[in-house]
């Protein structure tokens, strides 16, 4: 089975003025189908050029990308658009709901992008809101959802297009700590039904939810370790 991400000595630098930043200097990655990886580091470390490069929302410098076999790093903007659609469900720390519309219609907002008829539409958020325990919320306003319920929403909009990785930005940083373990719950379960699923966290209690903890520092990788001593969260925890 060929990896679903596969990065060979990827470097990026930027020009801020005349001086020029090296945010990645020749970082080699493989993630497996099926994986859950929590990206850790401090700030400056490349973790969130690292993001960026992964979601398809910058390309390499240089280095060879591949994203479920496609040579991401030789893409156009168009074709990166439709990669980020196709292949990527993106989860933020903030939702980036859209606040006047309800949960199943912030749901399907990936599926008029991709021309999906509004019956298929309809039926797929609603079957991803279920999925994250949202049955009884599909047509709230974010301002009538707590925290995690948004987050939830978030999940499902991520879901809804059938991703070949769910990568999440701080996913819990909005959040308390019990909402957070729910949260951690739902990508774990998500996890175990093949999902792969990508984090990227400054906290170590969340990392430690992953199989695996890659840690950056100065632009590469310093370690990348398998979590011997897994935290779990019971499924129904996962889905209140």
């Amino acid at each position: 089975m060929r990896p679903v991400i596969q990065m060979e000595d990827l470097r990026k630098r930027y020009q801020i003025g005349d001086q020029e930043i090296q945010a990645l200097r020749g970082v080699s990655l493989s993630i497996e189908t099926g994986d859950f990886v929590a990206i850790m580091g401090p700030s400056g470390s490349g973790k969130s050029s690292m993001m960026n490069v992964i979601g398809c929302l910058d390309k390499p410098t240089s280095g060879e990308f591949y994203l479920d076999g496609y040579p991401v790093s030789q893409a156009h903007d168009d074709e990166l658009a439709e990669i980020r659609n196709q292949k990527i469900g993106f989860v933020f720390q903030n939702f980036n709901l859209l606040p006047r519309t309800t949960a199943v219609e912030n749901v399907e907002l990936p599926m008029l992008y991709a021309g999906k008829s509004a019956k298929e539409r309809r039926e797929r958020a609603i079957r991803a809101l279920i999925e994250v325990g949202l049955e009884q919320r599909l047509y709230n306003k974010p301002n009538e959802l707590s925290g995690g319920q948004q987050q939830r929403v978030s999940i499902a909009r991520a879901l809804v297009n059938d991703p070949v990785i769910l990568l999440a930005d701080e996913p819990t940083g909005a959040l308390d700590t019990k909402t957070s373990e729910e949260i951690m719950g739902i990508f774990q379960q998500l996890n175990d039904a093949g999902k792969t699923v990508i984090l990227v966290t400054h906290e170590p209690d969340i990392a430690e939810y992953a199989k695996r903890i890659v840690r950056f520092r100065d632009g590469q990788i310093v370690s990348n370790e398998v979590v011997e001593e897994r935290r779990r969260v019971l499924p129904e925890v996962g889905r209140r």
